[in-house]
């Protein structure tokens, strides 16, 4: 399923965002590319505010319980609407779907789940504050894993899936558990698109997503690399987000583009971008920005990419933007994962 651009203007509309010298140039690049780990989490900066906590109920420290090496322990993909808290099913029709992953101890019946999520919620992560009197724009784009006692049923299977799609050992899980704190520690921003040169199989890809569902089938990876066998066959989709572009060029960080020896015109084009994404304060003001959006995404064909803490220039190409709910089949011998 793909979803216009304007589609995807009303989704971002929905899940808002709430307040909380170097110009363009070709440089040796791999493509995608390579997602930027770190060696700590840092402190989130006091600005960000989220309109809802993060992983209220989970351990505030991200602490995994340790299991016994002999328990068996069933595992099952959760799949619900994004914001179903809110909004229901609503952005199920469109296929908007958040991935979790739910474990059952078979021998204690305690139950747990885990997924990766946003910090300071969607529209943060995907598009930045510009602040009255700094020039750079401020991003709020952590993501991280949460981990917490139980599986909502009514949660998971009234407008999505939970489906058990294997079973490990107290072992497997205790490996998995040290991978997930690491991979924790290390990965530590949410990253919304996927950038390719066009919705073909044979695309090449500038840049990969850093989401829920990213982090689903790392786990998966993973679990199938401790061991783990995967039921079959089971219909695993998963929501995408794309852009369409020609190959990006690499325009610097907020040093070289907003310090002091810095492009005043590039500057001020990445503000001037980004500035319709703002949340709307009225009507006229929404019909005003997303005229903006289609006007400098499809028109002028421009978008300002910030992966890595680096800004991109992408030059858009249609279909421009899509949403996709695409089958991504668990790991197994047979497909070589």
């Amino acid at each position: 399923m793909a979803i216009n651009l304007w589609s995807l203007a009303w989704i971002w509309l929905a899940l808002q965002h709430t307040p909380s010298a170097a110009a363009g140039g070709r440089r040796e690049q791999t493509w995608p590319v390579p997602y930027r780990r770190f060696d700590h989490r840092p402190k989130p900066d006091p600005f960000c505010q989220p309109m809802y906590p993060f992983c209220p109920t989970g351990s505030p420290d991200g602490e995994i319980p340790q299991m016994k090496d002999q328990d068996i322990i069933e595992v099952y993909r959760l799949q619900t609407p994004v914001w179903e808290f809110k909004y229901g099913d609503l952005l199920g029709h469109f296929h908007i779907m958040h991935d979790a992953i739910g474990f059952r101890n078979m021998l204690t019946g305690k139950n747990y789940t885990m997924e990766w999520y946003e910090l300071f919620q969607l529209g943060n992560c995907t598009f930045p504050h510009l602040r009255p009197g700094i020039e750079a724009p401020f991003w709020c784009n952590q993501g991280a894993a949460c981990f917490y006692d139980g599986i909502d049923d009514l949660h998971w299977k009234e407008n999505g899936s939970l489906v058990k799609v294997s079973e490990i050992t107290g072992d497997i899980f205790n490996k998995l558990a040290q991978w997930v704190k690491e991979d924790n520690r290390t990965g530590i921003y949410y990253e919304t698109w996927t950038v390719q040169t066009d919705p073909s199989p044979n695309a090449t890809v500038w840049f990969k997503s850093y989401d829920c569902s990213a982090f689903v089938l790392r786990t998966y990876q993973t679990l199938f690399e401790l061991g783990a066998v995967f039921k079959s066959p089971i219909q695993t989709n998963y929501t995408r987000i794309f852009l369409y572009s020609g190959e990006p060029t690499y325009l610097g960080n907020d040093t070289t583009i907003f310090g002091l020896q810095c492009n005043k015109t590039l500057g001020k084009e990445i503000t001037s971008f980004y500035f319709p994404f703002r949340p709307p304060q009225s009507v006229k003001e929404l019909i005003l920005s997303l005229l903006e959006i289609v006007n400098k995404v499809v028109l002028e064909k421009t978008f300002y990419l910030y992966f890595n803490f680096e800004y991109w220039y992408l030059p858009i190409k249609k279909p421009y933007v899509k949403i996709t709910y695409e089958e991504i089949p668990l790991p197994s011998k047979s497909t070589g994962a």
